[in-house]
């Protein structure tokens, strides 16, 4: 499977399960998800932090400092009945009781608090009764009102009091956190269907009529954005009492303020510790429920919740399958670091995206987005660390090979520049040039797997040479070897390293032969030829390229064996190599000359020297060494 191939099926395999994610989340599965969108979006409002909410509403909180004073709770009706007199005769929009009067108690206190709500505009709170913990959807035949969260019953306040009233559904729709995010508009049993508390108040407040749309309500002739249930999406404004509050006791101590009614929202409902609703919120461990019920009424009236309809949801989709798609795409970007880095990038452009949006009004989903990108990528990523991994160990393989048949410092130079020596060079440079005597005759008479290790033994021991000395192994010639001094590039001391790596060589081989057992030592010898002058460096072959040198002083350094042997010497120097060493000879070797000779295959005369070490075995040529 080509690498192109293997993207392709690494990106629709990525947008199925982004779609697949969204899919399953948006029918009720992956609550875990709800759970992570509920942290994200706390963490997104406390981001965004505290707004001064519209000045709509006010609360009448029925707090602990009203319980201490009538010493029980909840509030007798007749006092109730005080507190709702007060707040009419200050002429409010309308006086929203968020408490359930569903009980009957003293006969007097009843009667006074009917009449009394039929001096004013009011709305009153039922509850919705769910057969589980949790409202379900149960989806029919019966439209958009299918989605409806479906109540077995509802709990209405007392006829005597909702006849004077309108009456809406208080319920809120809390996330896994238990933290309110929306709130219901609309709630249904088998036979009915009943407008939330806050939607009541909102359409008794404006005075328009409200239309359920298959989408969206309609506040007269002003869309009222929800999700797909019919739910309003709710943000806090800040902690508790940001929406402007007074304690109900200012009523009895005669005390309220007729600029915070007059004209105005008015919602009763309970803060008193140990009774009614209390929920966490972004800025608060307990908010009151009347304050969350009031933040959703403020949404409401003023337009300014946050967003979250069929259209977010399209957005959503879009993201958890097309995010994903694209990181993985960068991540296989010629599996470089700047995918890697595109990739984080693009991360960063989509959180801080999904916070400007949710800051600005429009509650883009998080945690599905994140579900659906997060394992892809690992996977991906993983896959790609793995496969990076193989082909580092089958390069190092390579690269390993190599360096069996490459001098380590060409090596590195052909990895640095891979056009090292594409054309010839013509330098200075020292070559040497080693060779085994007697060995024609000694393969006929030795097995060949013992031949082996004898020749990978010399070998061996010339690499170590001229590795120890800086020079580069051009090529071994079976019971021989050229060694090149001068690349990768020709240096001030290339003589005098050639001139070490030849006497080291001479020794090593020496002691080498001398290990050997006396049938194959005795038959082996060897000789050396080292000179300096001009060579041309070139890289020969086509399918298989190597590294060589030629010209007259390879010539030269190569016929200076034969004259070695020739004169009983196994160590052959020119005065070239010599004078550009600077060598003035050394204590513990021997060196004999100068000799005028010819060389096989080239005219005029050359100076060579012959070098033997002043403590090491008898210098006289063996048989062998004379005729091979």
């Amino acid at each position: 499977m080509t690498r192109r191939v293997q993207i392709l099926v690494a990106l629709v395999l990525t947008a199925l399960w982004g779609a697949g994610i969204y899919a399953a989340h948006a029918n009720g599965h992956l609550r875990f998800l709800d759970h992570l969108e509920a942290t994200l979006t706390d963490l997104r409002t406390q981001i965004r932090g505290v707004q001064v909410p519209p000045d709509l509403v006010t609360i009448v909180a029925i707090d602990d400092t009203v319980v201490k004073r009538g010493g029980s709770y909840p509030l007798p009706r007749a006092d109730l009945a005080r507190v709702v007199d007060t707040i009419v005769q200050f002429k409010p929009k309308v006086v929203a009781i968020d408490l359930l009067l569903v009980d009957r108690s003293a006969a007097i206190g009843d009667a006074t608090l009917a009449n009394t709500l039929a001096t004013g505009p009011m709305v009153l709170a039922a509850a919705a009764i769910f057969p589980t913990a949790s409202e379900t959807v149960a989806p029919s035949s019966e439209g958009p009102l299918a989605v409806l969260p479906q109540a077995e019953r509802f709990l209405l306040p007392l006829p005597a009091f909702a006849a004077h009233a309108e009456v809406g559904v208080v319920n809120v729709a809390t996330g896994q956190s238990g933290s309110p995010l929306s709130v219901p508009m609309l709630f249904r049993t088998h036979d009915k269907v009943e407008l939330s508390f806050p939607l009541r108040v909102a359409t008794r407040a404006l005075d328009k009529p409200l239309t359920i749309a298959p989408d969206h309500l309609m506040l007269g002739d002003r869309a009222v954005p929800t999700d797909t249930d019919f739910a309003l999406p709710i943000t806090y404004y800040g902690p508790r009492r940001t929406i402007r509050t007074v304690s109900a006791q200012s009523i009895f101590d005669g005390t309220l303020s007729r600029a915070a009614i007059e004209n105005r929202i008015v919602v009763i409902g309970a803060s008193v510790a140990g009774g009614g609703d209390f929920y966490p919120t972004p800025f608060d461990s307990l908010m009151p429920g009347v304050e969350v019920i009031s933040t959703a009424i403020t949404h409401l009236i003023a337009g300014d919740g946050i967003v979250r309809d069929r259209k977010v949801h399209i957005a959503d989709a879009l993201a958890a399958i097309l995010l994903p798609m694209l990181l993985v795409g960068l991540l296989s970007w010629r599996r470089s670091a700047f995918g890697v880095v595109a990739a984080a990038a693009v991360m960063i452009a989509w959180a801080g995206l999904n916070l400007f949006a949710f800051t600005h009004g429009i509650w883009l989903n998080g945690a599905t987005t994140l579900a659906a990108a997060v394992p892809p990528v690992a996977i991906f990523a993983g896959v790609q660390l793995w496969a990076g991994g193989r082909r580092t160990q089958y390069f190092a393989a390579k690269s390993r090979s190599l360096a069996l048949f490459q001098a380590p410092a060409v090596q590195e130079w052909l990895a640095r520049d891979p056009n090292f020596l594409s054309k010839p060079v013509r330098q200075d440079a020292a070559v040497v040039f080693i060779d085994l005597s007697g060995f024609t005759a000694l393969s006929e008479r030795t097995d060949p797997d013992a031949l082996t290790n004898l020749l990978k033994a010399f070998h061996a021991l010339i690499d170590k040479a001229a590795v120890d000395c800086g020079g580069m192994v051009t090529g071994f010639l079976g019971d021989g070897a050229m060694i090149l001094f001068g690349l990768p590039h020709a240096m001030p001391d290339d003589a005098a390293r050639a001139l070490k790596c030849s006497i080291d060589l001479h020794r090593g081989v020496e002691r080498w032969i001398a290990s050997l057992p006396p049938a194959i030592g005795g038959q082996v010898g060897f000789k050396i030829g080292a000179h300096f002058g001009p060579i041309v460096a070139s890289r020969l072959g086509e399918s298989h390229q190597h590294i060589t040198a030629t010209g007259d002083t390879v010539n030269v350094a190569s016929r200076l064996m034969e004259v070695a042997a020739q004169n009983d010497a196994r160590l052959a120097l020119t005065d070239t190599l010599l004078d550009a060493a600077d060598f003035h000879g050394a204590p513990d070797g021997v060196l004999t000359g100068p000799l005028l000779t010819q060389v096989r295959g080239r005219s005029g005369v050359v100076t060579v020297w012959f070098w033997r070490d002043r403590n090491g075995p008898s210098q006289a040529a063996t048989k062998a060494e004379m005729i091979d």
